[in-house]
């Protein structure tokens, strides 16, 4: 397993007895909510800012939840709010199961709590002179009106702040965490592909503000001891694979970096050209991949007695690999798992790049100009090591948040 290049996260104000005095109970932060949406991806980057600023096991989670299944998947460009009064009045009007054309999704969503601002507000309000402020940190887009009613409702009781740009009135939080791409319509390349007519609508359309944190991937939970941990959790099963173990992360198609089976072919081709380099491959594939991308892959590699690939039934093995892999093969399209790869400081490849368009193309663009990631030819030697300043996104943010925090004298107890 090569070392782990992580740094340890930084810029942590500790809260001791002499700091709680010297400002009082009511500028010492002791707890955090969450909002998410219900998807891993947005909710990760959430829970790893609560893990770099020493609020891990002091945090709530609640979710902003969307109807499901049948006709509903056609209004997800709805404001959440409308949407579910759309739901409730096709609902009345034709029955609650004449338009249910799909099973209701599970995922645990009513195990957490609905993420109703009026209540949360309330909660900061009472608690403020008890427990002190309230830290709320939200991503994704359905997110956004239910954090910044907060802030709106109780602004001297809490801090907002909000992961994922929000694309207008960035005034309504405290801070925002959003990666360098999300400002790519300002550039010129940009500009030359938007037509006219059009500019005025593409967002963001200002520069960030010094309350805007800019990162250069997506924020994360595999920080340095949660690294440690998965490392020790899936010993027994990962360290007496033959090394080198080379790690594939497959995602799938997105509107900005669409592939279809001619990606999977391509794969498999270059890893049976790296095979002999390689002690052992394993390979995950994520809730979007594509059946037929998946079939092709499995077809090829199932029966390789070199090769293990994920059933997604077994526990995730996700940490473990990123713990002790010695070097990644990743598609280009998920931001969050190249990010999770990039901050390991070990070789990270990358296939598909040259499919992605628009702030995609730029994150690529960002990451090769940086050096943390090489494209995926099929020539490599897996053995070879190379290094490269690992991305520190989270330790980035944390410091920021604090910043901000102290300027409006308060801090986190930690």
């Amino acid at each position: 397993m090569r070392p782990i290049r992580l740094p340890e996260p930084t810029g942590r104000l500790t809260g001791t007895t002499t700091d709680i005095f010297e400002g009082g109970f009511r500028s010492v932060i002791r707890r955090a909510v969450v909002i998410g949406n219900g998807f891993s991806g947005a909710e990760n980057q959430c829970i790893g800012l609560v893990r770099a600023l020493g609020l891990s096991g002091r945090h709530s989670l609640y979710r902003v939840t969307r109807p499901r299944g049948g006709v509903n998947g056609w209004f997800h460009w709805l404001p959440v709010s409308l949407h579910k009064k759309v739901d409730y009045l096709v609902k009345r009007i034709c029955g609650d199961s004449r338009f249910q054309l799909t099973s209701p999704v599970k995922n645990g969503l009513s195990q957490v709590l609905e993420a109703d601002a009026k209540q949360i507000a309330k909660i900061a309000h009472q608690k403020f002179d008890r427990d002190g402020p309230l830290l709320v940190i939200a991503s994704g887009r359905d997110t956004i009106s239910i954090a910044s009613s907060i802030k709106r409702l109780a602004p001297e009781n809490v801090f907002v702040v909000q992961i994922q740009h929000p694309r207008s009135h960035l005034n309504r939080f405290d801070l925002v965490i959003t990666p360098r791409h999300d400002y790519y319509p300002l550039t010129p390349d940009a500009q030359e592909q938007i037509p006219w007519f059009l500019r005025r609508w593409i967002t963001p359309r200002e520069p960030p503000d010094r309350h805007v944190v800019l990162t250069v991937g997506a924020l994360h939970q595999a920080d340095s001891a949660a690294l440690r941990t998965a490392a020790s959790a899936w010993n027994d099963e990962l360290a007496v694979l033959p090394k080198p173990l080379l790690v594939v992360n497959v995602g799938g198609p997105a509107s900005n970096c669409p592939y279809e089976v001619d990606l999977a072919k391509q794969l498999t081709k270059m890893l049976r050209s790296v095979l002999w380099s390689c002690g052992s491959i394993r390979i995950s594939f994520s809730r979007r991949t594509p059946e037929n991308v998946a079939n092709i892959i499995v077809k090829e590699f199932g029966n390789n007695p070199k090769v293990y690939i994920w059933d997604g039934e077994d526990p995730n093995p996700h940490m473990g690999h990123l713990a002790w892999a010695d070097a990644f093969v990743i598609t280009a399209d998920s931001v969050s798992m190249l990010s999770e790869a990039c901050s390991t400081g070990k070789p990270v490849y990358v296939i598909g790049a040259e499919r992605c368009t628009w702030k995609f193309s730029d994150f690529q663009k960002c990451l090769r100009e940086r050096g943390v990631v090489r494209p995926f030819t099929g020539s490599e030697d897996i053995s070879e090591n190379w290094s490269y300043s690992p991305l520190n996104d989270l330790a980035e943010a944390a410091r920021r948040v604090n910043e901000a925090l102290a300027e409006r004298g308060w801090r986190i107890h930690t």
